[in-house]
Protein backbone atom coordinates (compact mmCIF):
# COMPACT_ATOMS: atom_id res chain seq x y z
CA UNK A 1 0.00 0.00 0.00
CA UNK A 2 1.19 3.57 -0.91
CA UNK A 3 2.04 6.05 1.51
CA UNK A 4 0.21 8.76 0.40
CA UNK A 5 2.18 11.24 2.19
CA UNK A 6 5.30 11.18 1.11
CA UNK A 7 4.18 10.92 -2.88
CA UNK A 8 5.31 14.53 -3.78
CA UNK A 9 8.34 14.73 -5.94
CA UNK A 10 10.34 17.25 -3.06
CA UNK A 11 13.99 17.28 -3.34
CA UNK A 12 14.99 16.16 -0.03
CA UNK A 13 17.21 18.43 2.04
CA UNK A 14 21.37 18.44 1.17
CA UNK A 15 21.70 19.04 5.14
CA UNK A 16 19.78 16.23 6.04
CA UNK A 17 21.88 13.86 3.27
CA UNK A 18 24.63 14.60 4.56
CA UNK A 19 23.30 14.36 8.12
CA UNK A 20 22.35 10.49 7.40
CA UNK A 21 25.62 9.94 5.34
CA UNK A 22 27.73 10.56 8.50
CA UNK A 23 25.93 8.80 10.97
CA UNK A 24 26.00 5.78 8.94
CA UNK A 25 29.55 6.19 8.42
CA UNK A 26 30.73 6.18 11.85
CA UNK A 27 32.73 3.19 13.16
CA UNK A 28 31.74 0.21 15.25
CA UNK A 29 33.77 -2.43 16.58
CA UNK A 30 35.69 -4.98 13.91
CA UNK A 31 34.21 -7.94 15.26
CA UNK A 32 31.04 -6.64 13.24
CA UNK A 33 33.52 -7.21 9.91
CA UNK A 34 33.23 -11.63 10.53
CA UNK A 35 29.98 -11.40 10.14
CA UNK A 36 29.87 -8.86 7.01
CA UNK A 37 32.46 -11.29 5.42
CA UNK A 38 30.37 -14.04 5.69
CA UNK A 39 27.44 -12.06 4.00
CA UNK A 40 29.30 -11.05 1.26
CA UNK A 41 30.87 -14.53 0.56
CA UNK A 42 27.05 -15.55 0.49
CA UNK A 43 25.93 -12.93 -1.94
CA UNK A 44 28.85 -12.48 -4.07
CA UNK A 45 27.98 -10.38 -6.99
CA UNK A 46 24.65 -9.59 -6.04
CA UNK A 47 25.26 -7.54 -2.95
CA UNK A 48 24.85 -3.65 -3.23
CA UNK A 49 24.85 -2.91 0.72
CA UNK A 50 25.36 -4.45 4.16
CA UNK A 51 23.35 -2.52 7.17
CA UNK A 52 23.82 -2.57 10.78
CA UNK A 53 20.93 -1.49 12.82
CA UNK A 54 19.40 -3.14 16.45
CA UNK A 55 20.28 -3.34 19.87
CA UNK A 56 23.71 -4.93 19.07
CA UNK A 57 24.49 -1.70 17.51
CA UNK A 58 23.52 0.24 20.32
CA UNK A 59 25.38 -2.03 22.22
CA UNK A 60 28.29 -2.01 19.81
CA UNK A 61 29.25 -5.82 20.76
CA UNK A 62 28.65 -8.33 18.22
CA UNK A 63 29.06 -10.71 20.99
CA UNK A 64 25.46 -9.94 22.16
CA UNK A 65 22.76 -11.49 21.45
CA UNK A 66 21.79 -11.77 17.79
CA UNK A 67 23.11 -8.66 15.47
CA UNK A 68 20.29 -7.68 13.04
CA UNK A 69 21.75 -6.54 9.60
CA UNK A 70 20.07 -5.64 6.49
CA UNK A 71 21.59 -6.95 3.02
CA UNK A 72 20.50 -4.61 -0.28
CA UNK A 73 20.52 -7.05 -3.49
CA UNK A 74 20.80 -5.56 -7.04
CA UNK A 75 17.92 -8.08 -7.74
CA UNK A 76 16.05 -11.51 -6.46
CA UNK A 77 17.32 -13.75 -8.93
CA UNK A 78 20.77 -12.78 -8.67
CA UNK A 79 20.72 -13.02 -5.00
CA UNK A 80 19.21 -16.41 -5.09
CA UNK A 81 20.00 -19.64 -6.95
CA UNK A 82 16.28 -21.18 -6.03
CA UNK A 83 13.66 -19.76 -7.46
CA UNK A 84 10.96 -20.18 -4.40
CA UNK A 85 13.12 -18.03 -2.80
CA UNK A 86 13.24 -15.24 -5.10
CA UNK A 87 9.24 -15.44 -5.47
CA UNK A 88 8.84 -15.09 -1.27
CA UNK A 89 11.11 -11.69 -1.20
CA UNK A 90 9.23 -10.38 -4.42
CA UNK A 91 5.63 -11.24 -2.99
CA UNK A 92 6.45 -10.01 0.61
CA UNK A 93 9.86 -8.53 1.31
CA UNK A 94 12.23 -9.13 3.16
CA UNK A 95 13.19 -12.55 3.42
CA UNK A 96 14.89 -13.04 7.11
CA UNK A 97 17.89 -15.75 7.67
CA UNK A 98 19.81 -16.75 10.53
CA UNK A 99 24.19 -16.44 10.15
CA UNK A 100 26.41 -18.15 12.65
CA UNK A 101 29.69 -17.53 12.44
CA UNK A 102 33.11 -18.25 14.25
CA UNK A 103 36.07 -16.12 14.35
CA UNK A 104 38.60 -14.79 17.00
CA UNK A 105 37.86 -17.45 19.43
CA UNK A 106 34.29 -16.05 19.62
CA UNK A 107 30.92 -17.45 18.19
CA UNK A 108 29.14 -14.31 16.25
CA UNK A 109 25.32 -14.72 15.27
CA UNK A 110 23.11 -12.44 12.90
CA UNK A 111 19.41 -12.15 11.73
CA UNK A 112 19.77 -10.40 8.52
CA UNK A 113 17.02 -9.71 6.26
CA UNK A 114 17.27 -9.50 2.37
CA UNK A 115 15.41 -6.42 0.21
CA UNK A 116 16.16 -5.32 -3.56
CA UNK A 117 17.43 -1.59 -4.12
CA UNK A 118 14.52 -1.14 -5.47
CA UNK A 119 12.34 -2.29 -2.80
CA UNK A 120 14.43 -0.78 -0.45
CA UNK A 121 14.22 2.89 -2.19
CA UNK A 122 10.30 2.08 -2.70
CA UNK A 123 9.68 0.84 1.16
CA UNK A 124 11.18 3.92 2.74
CA UNK A 125 9.33 6.70 0.55
CA UNK A 126 6.05 5.03 -0.41
CA UNK A 127 5.08 2.32 1.49
CA UNK A 128 1.57 2.89 3.50
CA UNK A 129 3.31 0.60 6.71
CA UNK A 130 6.25 1.70 8.80
CA UNK A 131 8.16 -1.72 8.34
CA UNK A 132 11.13 0.14 6.49
CA UNK A 133 11.03 3.85 7.00
CA UNK A 134 10.52 3.57 10.98
CA UNK A 135 13.58 1.13 11.19
CA UNK A 136 15.95 3.70 9.19
CA UNK A 137 15.01 6.70 9.91
CA UNK A 138 16.90 5.41 13.25
CA UNK A 139 20.68 5.38 13.50
CA UNK A 140 22.39 2.76 11.59
CA UNK A 141 25.52 1.58 10.20
CA UNK A 142 26.84 1.29 6.30
CA UNK A 143 29.26 -1.64 6.94
CA UNK A 144 29.73 -2.55 3.19
CA UNK A 145 28.43 -0.78 0.34
CA UNK A 146 28.91 -2.00 -3.78
CA UNK A 147 30.59 1.76 -5.01
CA UNK A 148 29.47 5.14 -5.17
CA UNK A 149 26.65 5.09 -6.92
CA UNK A 150 24.90 2.82 -4.52
CA UNK A 151 26.48 4.24 -1.41
CA UNK A 152 24.27 7.71 -2.80
CA UNK A 153 21.12 5.77 -3.11
CA UNK A 154 21.65 4.23 -0.03
CA UNK A 155 22.58 7.43 1.82
CA UNK A 156 19.03 9.16 -0.08
CA UNK A 157 16.98 6.29 1.13
CA UNK A 158 17.92 6.93 5.12
CA UNK A 159 17.39 10.39 4.42
CA UNK A 160 13.68 9.97 3.07
CA UNK A 161 13.21 7.18 5.95
CA UNK A 162 13.58 10.34 8.15
CA UNK A 163 11.18 12.42 6.19
CA UNK A 164 8.84 10.07 5.48
CA UNK A 165 8.51 9.10 9.31
CA UNK A 166 8.46 12.93 9.96
CA UNK A 167 5.20 13.71 7.44
CA UNK A 168 3.74 10.54 9.03
CA UNK A 169 4.03 10.92 12.37
CA UNK A 170 3.85 14.50 13.04
CA UNK A 171 -0.08 15.13 11.98
CA UNK A 172 -1.11 12.65 14.90
CA UNK A 173 -0.03 15.16 17.83
CA UNK A 174 -2.30 17.95 16.23
CA UNK A 175 -1.48 21.50 16.76
CA UNK A 176 0.80 21.77 19.37
CA UNK A 177 4.71 23.27 20.32
CA UNK A 178 7.04 20.38 20.58
CA UNK A 179 10.76 19.91 21.25
CA UNK A 180 12.62 16.74 19.35
CA UNK A 181 12.57 14.27 21.62
CA UNK A 182 8.40 13.95 22.14
CA UNK A 183 8.66 14.16 17.74
CA UNK A 184 10.26 11.06 18.11
CA UNK A 185 9.07 9.43 21.76
CA UNK A 186 5.20 9.86 20.31
CA UNK A 187 6.56 8.76 16.39
CA UNK A 188 8.21 5.79 17.41
CA UNK A 189 5.28 4.51 19.61
CA UNK A 190 3.19 5.11 16.73
CA UNK A 191 5.55 2.49 14.69
CA UNK A 192 5.58 0.37 17.52
CA UNK A 193 2.17 -0.20 17.83
CA UNK A 194 1.60 -0.76 13.98
CA UNK A 195 3.28 -4.22 14.68
CA UNK A 196 3.66 -7.43 16.87
CA UNK A 197 6.60 -6.31 19.12
CA UNK A 198 7.37 -7.48 22.66
CA UNK A 199 9.14 -3.82 23.87
CA UNK A 200 7.10 -2.57 26.78
CA UNK A 201 5.60 0.71 26.44
CA UNK A 202 8.58 2.99 27.54
CA UNK A 203 11.01 1.51 24.97
CA UNK A 204 10.07 4.21 22.48
CA UNK A 205 11.62 7.15 25.14
CA UNK A 206 14.77 4.93 26.31
CA UNK A 207 15.59 4.43 22.61
CA UNK A 208 14.66 8.18 22.03
CA UNK A 209 16.55 9.58 25.14
CA UNK A 210 19.73 7.10 23.98
CA UNK A 211 20.18 8.74 20.28
CA UNK A 212 18.51 12.03 21.45
CA UNK A 213 21.47 14.42 19.84
CA UNK A 214 21.23 12.38 16.45
CA UNK A 215 17.06 13.23 16.67
CA UNK A 216 17.26 16.73 17.04
CA UNK A 217 19.97 17.21 14.31
CA UNK A 218 18.08 14.96 11.92
CA UNK A 219 14.99 16.85 12.72
CA UNK A 220 16.10 20.04 12.27
CA UNK A 221 17.99 19.25 9.04
CA UNK A 222 14.08 17.80 7.43
CA UNK A 223 12.32 20.04 8.61
CA UNK A 224 12.85 22.49 5.40
CA UNK A 225 11.20 19.26 3.82
CA UNK A 226 8.11 19.64 6.22
CA UNK A 227 6.59 22.85 5.19
CA UNK A 228 3.06 23.17 6.24
CA UNK A 229 3.67 20.49 8.62
CA UNK A 230 6.10 21.35 11.00
CA UNK A 231 7.24 24.99 12.04
CA UNK A 232 10.87 26.03 13.43
CA UNK A 233 10.36 28.31 16.73
CA UNK A 234 13.40 30.55 17.45
CA UNK A 235 14.44 28.88 20.89
CA UNK A 236 14.80 25.43 18.42
CA UNK A 237 11.75 23.71 19.46
CA UNK A 238 8.86 23.07 16.92
CA UNK A 239 4.82 24.09 16.46
CA UNK A 240 3.08 20.73 14.98
CA UNK A 241 0.55 22.60 12.49
CA UNK A 242 -1.42 20.12 12.29
CA UNK A 243 -5.35 20.87 12.36
CA UNK A 244 -8.07 18.85 13.90
CA UNK A 245 -9.51 17.35 10.85
CA UNK A 246 -5.68 16.44 9.76
CA UNK A 247 -5.22 14.71 13.44
CA UNK A 248 -8.21 12.69 12.98
CA UNK A 249 -7.08 11.64 9.78
CA UNK A 250 -3.62 10.86 10.90
CA UNK A 251 -4.90 8.55 13.81
CA UNK A 252 -7.14 6.55 11.30
CA UNK A 253 -3.92 5.93 8.85
CA UNK A 254 -2.40 4.63 12.64
CA UNK A 255 -5.47 2.56 13.18
CA UNK A 256 -5.24 1.29 9.57
CA UNK A 257 -1.35 0.34 10.31
CA UNK A 258 -1.72 -1.65 13.28
CA UNK A 259 -4.49 -3.71 11.65
CA UNK A 260 -2.41 -4.01 8.49
CA UNK A 261 0.76 -4.47 10.58
CA UNK A 262 -0.76 -7.73 12.37
CA UNK A 263 -1.68 -9.43 9.33
CA UNK A 264 1.73 -8.56 7.22
CA UNK A 265 3.44 -9.15 11.08
CA UNK A 266 1.70 -13.36 10.88
CA UNK A 267 2.74 -13.27 6.95
CA UNK A 268 6.03 -12.91 7.46
CA UNK A 269 6.43 -14.92 10.49
CA UNK A 270 5.00 -17.60 8.41
CA UNK A 271 7.40 -16.94 5.62
CA UNK A 272 10.41 -17.22 8.06
CA UNK A 273 9.59 -20.41 9.54
CA UNK A 274 10.65 -21.53 5.94
CA UNK A 275 13.65 -19.33 5.60
CA UNK A 276 15.33 -19.14 9.60
CA UNK A 277 16.98 -21.54 10.78
CA UNK A 278 15.48 -22.05 14.52
CA UNK A 279 13.25 -19.45 14.29
CA UNK A 280 11.06 -21.14 17.12
CA UNK A 281 13.84 -20.72 20.04
CA UNK A 282 14.80 -16.98 18.61
CA UNK A 283 11.30 -16.23 19.17
CA UNK A 284 11.39 -17.48 21.88
CA UNK A 285 14.48 -15.83 23.12
CA UNK A 286 13.28 -12.36 21.86
CA UNK A 287 10.05 -12.03 23.31
CA UNK A 288 11.38 -12.95 27.14
CA UNK A 289 14.39 -10.83 26.16
CA UNK A 290 12.04 -7.78 25.87
CA UNK A 291 9.29 -8.62 28.26
CA UNK A 292 10.86 -11.67 31.01
CA UNK A 293 7.96 -13.64 29.66
CA UNK A 294 9.04 -17.70 29.03
CA UNK A 295 7.79 -19.44 26.19
CA UNK A 296 8.21 -23.20 26.42
CA UNK A 297 9.45 -24.51 23.28
CA UNK A 298 7.95 -27.96 23.36
CA UNK A 299 8.74 -30.83 20.70
CA UNK A 300 4.87 -29.88 18.72
CA UNK A 301 6.15 -26.49 18.63
CA UNK A 302 9.21 -27.40 16.91
CA UNK A 303 7.62 -29.87 14.81
CA UNK A 304 4.56 -27.77 13.78
CA UNK A 305 6.60 -24.08 13.81
CA UNK A 306 3.46 -22.66 11.87
CA UNK A 307 0.24 -24.26 13.06
CA UNK A 308 1.25 -24.63 16.68
CA UNK A 309 2.62 -20.99 16.76
CA UNK A 310 -0.16 -19.69 15.73
CA UNK A 311 -1.38 -21.25 18.79
CA UNK A 312 1.12 -19.86 21.14
CA UNK A 313 0.94 -16.15 19.26
CA UNK A 314 -2.78 -15.73 20.00
CA UNK A 315 -2.41 -16.80 23.48
CA UNK A 316 0.67 -13.79 24.27
CA UNK A 317 -1.79 -11.74 21.99
CA UNK A 318 -4.27 -12.42 24.31
CA UNK A 319 -2.13 -11.91 27.54
CA UNK A 320 -0.84 -8.54 26.12
CA UNK A 321 2.88 -9.98 25.76
CA UNK A 322 2.58 -9.14 22.19
CA UNK A 323 0.63 -5.34 20.99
Amino acid sequence: MTNHLSTSAQRLPDGLIAEMASLSSRTVPADFSVLVEELKSRFGASLDAVILYGSCLRSQDAADGVVDFYVVVDSYSNAYPERYLRHLNAWLAPNVFYLEVSGQEKKFRAKYAVVSMADFEQGTRYWFHPYLWARFAQPTRLLHVRDDIARQRIHHALAQSVVTFLESSIPALGTCMVNAEEIWTRGLALTYAAELRAERETRARQLTQLNLDDYTRLTAQAAPALTGKLEVLPDGNYRCLADAAEQQRSLRHWRLRRWQGRILSVLRLTKAAFTFRDCVSYAAWKIERHTGVRVEVTPMLRRHPVLWGYKIFWQLLRRGVLR
